[in-house]
């Protein structure tokens, strides 16, 4: 069943058990997913879609550690509990070992030596865990880390 489907059954059921906070992020996501399929002409596939919950998580992430610095610790609340309902349509997050596994490989078979070849290595890691549900900034510290940069 297609994510926007999903969605909008949870939706129906959102508004069933009267459940505002999860009404409203689900409604935002339902938007944003049609947003993106008028965007590019057609239905979304899956990994589309789940590129749509991930950028959403991250704006989430980014306004959270805007309203904490701002001292709107009420506001953050709201936007970590959008993230809940959000991560709901997330694969699991990638075992670290498995994310390790794939940063070694990247950079034996780059030939990487320095934070110079930090772009291709993080093209190579990206592509091996694609769908696997990683943090790009988190892999990107990772990688940086192994390069001796800092």
């Amino acid at each position: 069943m297609p994510l926007v489907d999903e969605v909008s059954a949870a939706i129906a059921d959102a508004m069933r058990k009267h459940e505002s906070a999860r009404l409203g992020a689900l409604r935002m996501l339902k938007a944003a997913l049609m947003n993106r399929g008028v965007e590019k002409g057609r239905d979304l596939d899956d990994n589309e879609s789940r590129q749509v919950v991930v950028s959403l998580v991250k704006q989430r992430k980014d306004s959270i550690e805007q309203f904490t610095k701002g001292g709107r610790k009420d506001l953050a609340d709201k936007e970590a509990a959008e993230i809940g309902v959000l991560e709901a349509y997330l694969p699991p997050a990638a075992d670290p070992a498995v994310v390790d596994r794939a940063i070694a490989e990247a950079i034996a078979e780059a030939g990487a030596t320095s934070s110079k070849d930090m772009g291709r290595v993080m093209k190579a890691v990206m592509a091996k865990l694609a769908g696997k549900g990683v943090d790009g900034k988190a892999v990107n510290d990772l990688v940086r880390k192994r390069l001796g940069g800092t």
